[in-house]
């Protein structure tokens, strides 16, 4: 079992910053951000797996995604927010080799989600 915990969503005006962290209670081999608004599907932001670190279009050159492996911790450093980023922000995390673009269904942990609000 791997247990994940996210922290430092919040509220913010857009145009500001915030910063997520996920803890892993230990190593996994893939770990990403999902995101999921009121009323629409959990979409991918960001993945550490096989290959290179894909951005969904929607947040390339405003969010960026690392990974401290000695804490097993990752982080989100969210830029320029918009009201469209407003939703709940998850943690995936997976002990498999799995690709950096996995779907969200073939992931087996989460964590318990924290809230993104960006008001205009």
């Amino acid at each position: 079992q791997v247990q994940l915990v996210e922290s430092g969503g919040g509220s913010v005006q857009a145009g500001g910053s915030l910063r997520l962290s996920c803890v892993a209670s230990r190593y996994t081999y893939y770990m990403g951000w999902f995101r999921q608004a009121p009323g629409k599907e959990r979409e991918g932001v960001a993945g550490y797996g096989v290959g290179a670190t894909r951005y969904a279009d929607s947040v390339k050159d405003r969010f960026f995604v690392s990974r401290d492996f000695a804490k097993n911790t990752l982080y989100l450093q969210m830029n320029s927010l918009k009201p469209d980023d407003t939703g709940m922000y998850y943690c995936a995390a997976d002990t498999r080799v799995l690709s950096s673009q996995v779907e969200a269904s073939k992931l087996t942990y989460w964590g318990q989600g924290t809230q993104v609000t960006v008001s205009a």
